[in-house]
């Protein structure tokens, strides 16, 4: 007896391993499938590494950025419009890791755990998936860029669709360069500029200052301050301005005139724990989420037990800060909309071969970055800065509010990092930018004429 006892006790322990390695592979095929079919070595979706079996992508035109021909893929007409698009639709070896082809591989293909590559067998590819970018306003983008790197940015700040997303350097996908890998001119052609790219923000970081100032000193806008043509903490070395401002220069024209004197003192008197606490509500440190699946770098930003000088090159947007041009375009699509940031998306719809929609719900959200008394002030100083010192006719019929921003790397001018970041104050065109180039010396001179041609662009359509 005792031994039947024991051969039961065996066969119930064997039988509940077996139900419990049964409950494990199917909760792995229910989590993991996709992942698994999506290996380069299915034969159904690949072929030599490239993507094969994806459908078709369109811009929010309905012009076709690459599809399926022949168990083949088939990229845009257009030359430009291959570069201009190439980190957005994604490289045939899903090399550029942030593409749709490479993000919604599984969803491009049509996939799903009860009919696996169906769709691919019957039609020969997968779903089909419309973009929220115009493929137009890339291409004028990647013009403006000229060949120099950096990277373009447009949002609509209300509805969070991403219309515009260039980097370079870039490559045509049909005549890819024997010198890719090896070239400077190409170095980093894989990354996404806009979503991963780590740059030092410049004088942009000084609405970051500015928006900590207003919600921490209570009578910022009645003080004034002395520009000597730089700033000398009581411990620490001097921090140099771009020039002297002279006496009793007040907050809005410190901003316009970007007085590095001025919001070196402010990031002092503020200290690194509000500063710290402005930076994380803005979202810097935090990754941003394209579509809830395309991320972004983090940034860097962290003044803990910070000596004044460091501070103060922090609060000027120098020290060790890195942000993604992502988020900059993140806090002022916020400011242009009442303190909330809504979710940022590049997808719109995708859609099977028999023409019916898929209705995929994508993650939305509205996050509050500031208050709306805080977005109106910071939004009316960002105005200033272009009526009062850029210069509006620089800019004709934009209603542009703007910040520039000149990041140095060196000592040599020519290195630094220019950026130009802001929004149009407009109903009828809500669009939020971010431009920044590398090696480009002065931001407004710089970064601003392209910024002006694209968003020209953008309006006249």
């Amino acid at each position: 007896m005792k031994m039947i006892a024991k051969r039961g006790i065996f066969l119930w322990i064997l039988s509940a391993l077996f139900v419990a390695g049964i409950v494990f592979l199917t909760f792995s095929l229910v989590t993991h499938s996709s992942e698994w079919a999506m290996k380069r070595y299915n034969h159904h979706l690949y072929s030599n590494g490239e993507l094969i079996g994806a459908g078709t992508i369109y811009d929010c035109n309905d012009k076709i950025l690459a599809q399926t021909v022949d168990g083949k893929r088939v990229y845009s007409e257009s030359r430009t419009t291959r570069k201009s698009t190439l980190h957005v639709v994604g490289d045939p070896k899903n090399f550029i890791s942030t593409g749709v082809q490479s993000t919604f591989d599984s969803k491009l293909t049509g996939y799903n755990i009860l009919l696996g590559v169906y769709n691919i067998e019957r039609y020969g590819r997968g779903n089909d998936m419309k973009l929220t970018i115009d493929s137009d306003i890339c291409d004028a983008a990647y013009k403006a860029l000229d060949g120099r790197k950096g990277t373009i940015g447009i949002v609509n700040y209300k509805t969070g669709e991403v219309i515009c997303s260039v980097s370079s350097p870039s490559f045509d996908v049909n005549d890819v360069p024997d010198n890719l890998d090896t070239s400077e001119k190409y170095e980093g052609v894989y990354i996404n500029r806009l979503l991963t790219a780590h740059y030092v923000p410049g004088s942009t970081f000084k609405i970051v200052t500015a928006i900590c100032a207003i919600e921490n000193i209570p009578d910022i806008y009645e003080r004034t301050w002395v520009c000597g043509g730089g700033y000398t903490p009581t411990k620490g070395v001097e921090i140099t301005c771009n020039a002297n401002h002279g006496k009793k220069i007040n907050f809005k024209d410190a901003l316009a005139k970007s007085c590095n004197s001025v919001f070196a003192q402010l990031a002092i008197e503020l200290g690194s724990e509000k500063l710290n606490k402005t930076a994380k509500e803005l979202g810097i440190g935090s990754e941003i989420l394209i579509s809830g699946e395309i991320k972004s770098f983090e940034g860097k930003f962290n003044v803990d037990n910070a000596a004044d000088d460091l501070l103060g090159w922090t609060g000027i947007g120098q020290g060790d800060t890195r942000i993604a041009p992502i988020t900059m375009l993140r806090i002022v699509s916020a400011i242009a909309n009442g303190g909330t940031a809504v979710s940022f998306n590049i997808v719109d719809d995708f859609a099977n071969q028999a023409g019916k929609a898929l209705n995929i719900t994508l993650p939305t959200n509205k996050v509050t970055l500031m208050s709306p008394e805080v977005a109106a002030q910071i939004k009316t100083m960002l105005r200033y800065n272009v009526t009062e010192q850029y210069g509006d006719y620089r800019y004709e019929g934009l209603n542009l509010c703007a910040k520039s921003g000149t990041a140095q790397i060196d000592s040599n001018d020519n290195h630094n990092i220019a950026w130009f970041t802001g929004f149009m104050d407009d109903e009828s065109n809500p669009y939020a930018f971010v431009v920044v180039i590398e090696n480009g010396n002065s931001g407004s001179q710089t970064a601003g004429p392209v910024a002006n041609k694209v968003l020209q662009e953008l309006v006249s359509k």
